[in-house]
């Protein structure tokens, strides 16, 4: 009998804990700042735009000033604040330099996204030193940098999340990119090595692998039939993305709903890697 009361009541504690702990405002992003690189175009733009949709204010570290005033427009008009720094993410002191910013104008720092990137396609016996160099120093060496830089932050506030845009290339080789795929695979390592740490800190550090989706970079391959028709052959939903649907899972990512979230890397594909 003492087992079933036992029962009864761990039943009345989860339903308690429930009605208490969980409800649409954990998908809020209020009161926090998302800093998020190369956030002024592309994908960059959509994370920083759904991010203030969210209730986020945001910070954008970019090279080059480069579409700040159409940014700037969309997430004001959501009633977010947001700040620009044109900034060199390789150079060396380029982190410091952005966490002293982002806590001089907003006090604290909640979310990083490590979107900034690049690619650079040759068929690998055409390779060039030059291209490999910066592809990992931009794609892999400064995701590692800002990211150590904001988790000492994170670790002092004992809260905190990193969002990483890892790629179908971090689970596979690809074709005429042997730079972006290693520093893709080199994005997967290091979330699972700052998630295995940083969670004593209360801190979750994740990836988005976006499959195939409707940008400049895929350009030519949409534009090459063949291969075109090769990708679409693998993805059961039988359709490029749009890059609106990569935004759900960035804020899912970045709030307390994701709370217990670490170290996953999250395709975004519509199916392509069960093919």
């Amino acid at each position: 009998m003492s087992e079933i009361h036992e029962s009864q009541e761990e039943i009345r504690q989860h339903e308690e804990e429930l009605k208490n702990n969980f409800g649409m405002d954990k998908f809020s992003l209020k009161g926090k700042v998302a800093v998020i690189t190369g956030g002024n175009t592309g994908l960059g733009q959509g994370y920083a735009i759904a991010m203030a949709r969210a209730g986020a204010d945001i910070f954008i570290p970019t090279y080059g000033k480069k579409e700040w005033e159409n940014t700037r427009e969309l997430i004001e008009s959501l009633g977010q604040s947001v700040e620009f720094m044109d900034i060199d993410l390789t150079s060396k002191d380029a982190p410091k330099k952005v966490v002293d910013a982002v806590l001089n104008k907003y006090g604290h720092i909640d979310i990083l996204v490590n979107n900034a990137g690049m690619i650079k396609r040759n068929p690998i016996l055409e390779s060039k030193d030059e291209d490999w160099d910066r592809v990992i120093n931009i794609n892999l060496n400064v995701v590692y940098h800002l990211s150590l830089a904001v988790s000492k932050e994170f670790a002092k506030q004992k809260s905190g999340r990193i969002i990483n845009i890892g790629s179908m290339l971090s689970f596979q080789g690809g074709k005429f990119i042997p730079s972006y795929t290693a520093s893709k695979h080199g994005v997967a390592g290091l979330t699972k090595a700052f998630a295995s740490e940083m969670g004593a800190y209360n801190v979750t550090v994740n990836a988005i692998a976006p499959g195939y989706i409707k940008t400049e970079n895929t350009a030519p391959i949409r534009a090459d039939k063949s291969r075109n028709d090769e990708i679409l052959g693998r993805i059961p939903m039988g359709h490029w993305a749009e890059p609106y649907e990569l935004m759900g899972p960035a804020v899912f990512l970045a709030s307390d709903a994701a709370a217990y979230i670490n170290g996953a890397i999250v395709p975004v594909d519509g199916g392509y890697l069960v093919r």
